[in-house]
């Protein structure tokens, strides 16, 4: 069975705007609630007697409360019970210490409900519009760029700096076929974003660049406004849209150049990077202030920027197989005699042996030994069987 998501940007009119807020308050409100209650329950009940509360119990209650308040029983009681989902998942995740404890959520951010499939109908149309029918809010038009495969199973409409966007998923739909044999390895750099052991070179988009410029410009000008005023709010809206747009084009880039990879290799061997402690800060404290501060943070920012774990990601569900590799060393080591010398690197992109002379571009070498240590990762491999594959929202 196959996954895949299409997101698309939607186009509601005033009326349909103000449902789509009251309907993303309320599942706010739902959460909050059953996380208060959650939390009452553990503080006087659950840690003397070992009851536990779950979605099942609150879900119960949900039906009382509906029938009780008009204002919640005049959204759909699908999305509320999504929201008692979300927050049994993240109660779950909590345990098994897969994320941190649940927290109320605010007005403003991350707002976002969601429908099952089987209540919404999505139609085209033209070559560029669709509209998708959603319960108690109607027809909402949307820019519909890529036709759906297989059956609906769930969507979530939500709020980003660009506006309101609706995700779909559908289970059993068409997707592409992967390579099964062959092998590459994976250098991540900053430099040069990803370099591969055939010599293929992957370069971010150049427009990040005038996105990058465009959106210092647009946080000064939010500096120089006042805190509370219209400007301020449109000037942080602004540097929001400029932000998302660039993690947008990022993802698109990182969606395609996996795609090409994974179609033309079936083993992508990459180095075991723990990407959160390497971007951690170095500020440090009062009493033990940090070193370099600056050029860390810029470091940590030239690595957020090239998206090294989310195109790790892509590739754990995309590859056939996914080796990774000890990543000591391999900027060192040189890929012809194996010798290891810091001397060889001679600069960020040179790379000659001290010992047999052999002389390569410093990225592609890298990649070269992470090739060759495919052979002996230090984490047991990932297989994805593509019959199985799940393919995330593009």
């Amino acid at each position: 069975m196959s996954f895949r998501g299409f997101t698309y940007r939607l186009k509601p009119n005033a009326l349909q705007e103000e449902a789509f807020l009251q309907f993303a308050g309320v599942c706010r409100l739902v959460w909050n609630l059953a996380l208060e209650q959650r939390r009452e329950h553990w503080r006087n009940y659950q840690a003397r007697t070992g009851d536990n509360l779950n979605y099942v119990t609150q879900a119960r209650e949900l039906t009382a409360l509906r029938r009780e308040t008009d204002f919640i029983r005049a959204v759909s009681q699908t999305s509320q019970q999504y929201a008692l989902k979300a927050l049994d998942d993240a109660y779950r995740r909590f345990f098994k210490g897969l994320g941190g404890y649940p927290q109320p959520k605010k007005k403003g951010v991350n707002d976002a409900f969601t429908f099952n499939g089987r209540e919404i109908t999505v139609e085209r149309l033209n070559n560029r519009w669709g509209r998708v029918r959603l319960p108690k809010i109607g027809w909402v038009k949307f820019r519909m760029t890529r036709n759906l495969s297989g059956k609906l199973t769930e969507a979530t409409v939500s709020l980003t700096p660009l506006g309101w966007q609706i995700s779909i998923g559908c289970k059993d739909c068409d997707i592409r076929d992967f390579a099964t044999e062959g092998a590459v390895g994976i250098d991540r750099g900053v430099s040069v974003p990803l370099m591969l052991s055939d010599g293929t070179v992957y370069m971010l988009p150049e427009r990040l660049d005038v996105i990058e410029r465009q959106a210092r410009k647009a946080q000064r000008i939010l500096a120089r406004r006042k805190r509370g005023s219209n400007r301020h709010a449109l000037a942080r809206k602004r540097v929001a849209a400029l932000k998302a747009k660039a993690a947008r084009i990022r993802k698109h880039w990182a969606h395609e150049t996996t795609t090409v990879i994974c179609q033309n290799h079936g083993t992508a061997v990459i180095e075991r990077l723990r990407t959160r402690d390497m971007t951690a800060s170095a500020a440090g404290t009062v009493e033990e202030p940090g070193r370099n501060v600056a050029q860390k943070r810029g470091l940590n920012c030239a690595i957020l920027n090239v998206g090294w774990h989310q195109i790790e990601t892509m590739l754990f569900y995309k590859a056939h197989r996914v080796v990774k590799v000890d990543p000591r060393f391999t900027s060192q080591t040189c890929s012809c005699c194996g010798a290891v010398d810091s001397r060889s690197r001679k600069n960020q992109a040179s790379f000659v042996c001290t010992t047999c002379g052999f002389h390569a571009n410093a990225d592609h070498n890298a990649a070269l030994n992470i090739l060759h240590r495919g052979n002996t990762p230090v984490v047991e491999p990932q297989v994805t069987v593509a019959s199985k594959r799940k393919l995330h929202p593009v």
